[in-house]
């Protein structure tokens, strides 16, 4: 088989774990019966293992839904989403000025998933700069951003996000992209959070100008979700033969792909929302969007 492309550093892992021990990469798996999440907590600790991994050091959860699906009408939704906020906590590390930055391309329904997340965040940073009249002072300052993608907007993402921190100076970037993967149990099914930033489009071969702390001199938190995979890598590990010939590299997408999208973003959102919004309850933030 071809390398696997995938943005998921737990594939990466498994992959490269099924023929030798990984030294420099601390690996610990937990399952969460309220939210029938697994959760897959991978610490790439040495530049070795980085090189092995083609991942930069960090640390990558990974939350899958046992049940298949981050359906909106899951009985455990709201433990989920808490599950997300709390992740998303403990790797901002405290911050307090957060800027959220969708991004893909909203007309590509699989790329969506950046744009349709900013659509549901609840920005603070107008109020608490212009309410004067208002206590806002329990109100995390959070700004949102959908950069577009480079061939509609001639400006790479991490100039326009870079840009913007010299404006409005956050703590911290959380970047929500589309992911692909090359297994078919992640499609869909798997949020990925990371405190290494992202490099966008490079799921598909596109990729641009990473976003991280060297780029943007703040901490970077990447959030995603697989919405593409890997067809040929997929056949392979399902049949056991290579792909036809003039197939390889093919990137596919569900069929649901609409209510994939739309699905994880609000879960997404509201696990942002309620991680630094900390007076406010999820119903509360839902009637503010």
């Amino acid at each position: 088989m071809k390398d696997p492309r995938t943005d998921l550093a737990v594939e990466a892992a498994r992959k490269l774990s099924l023929s030798r021990d990984l030294e420099g990469v601390s690996r610990r798996i937990d399952i969460l019966s309220d939210s029938q999440l697994e959760i897959a907590d991978i610490t790439i600790e040495s530049s070795s293992a980085a090189l092995e991994l083609c991942r930069p050091k960090g640390r990558y959860i990974t939350l899958k839904a046992l049940d298949g699906t981050f359906d909106d009408f899951c009985t455990c939704r709201d433990a989920r989403i808490r599950t997300i906020a709390e992740t998303l906590r403990r790797l901002a590390d405290g911050c307090e000025r957060i800027l959220v930055a969708g991004l893909g391309n909203r007309q590509l329904t699989a790329d969506a998933l950046g744009p349709l997340t900013v659509d549901k965040i609840f920005a603070t940073r107008h109020i608490k700069h212009l309410a004067h009249e208002t206590e806002t002072d329990e109100l995390t300052e959070v700004s949102a951003i959908e950069t577009g993608v480079l061939g509609q907007t001639g400006i790479e993402s991490t100039e326009h996000i870079k840009a913007l921190c010299e404006a409005v100076q956050p703590d911290l970037v959380i970047a929500v992209d589309a992911l692909a993967c090359w297994d078919l149990e992640h499609l869909g099914r798997t949020i990925q959070i990371c405190d290494t930033g992202i490099s966008p489009g490079s799921g598909v071969e596109n990729s641009r100008k990473e976003l991280s702390r060297a780029t943007l001199g703040v901490t970077c938190v990447a959030i995603g979700v697989p919405m593409v995979v890997d067809l040929t890598s997929a056949a392979e590990m399902i049949f056991g033969a290579a792909a036809p010939e003039g197939c390889d590299r093919m990137t596919v997408t569900p069929g649901s792909i609409d209510k994939l999208a739309a699905s994880a973003a609000a879960y997404i959102s509201e696990g942002i929302n309620l991680a630094f919004q900390k007076s406010l309850t999820a119903e509360e933030l839902r009637s503010l969007i």
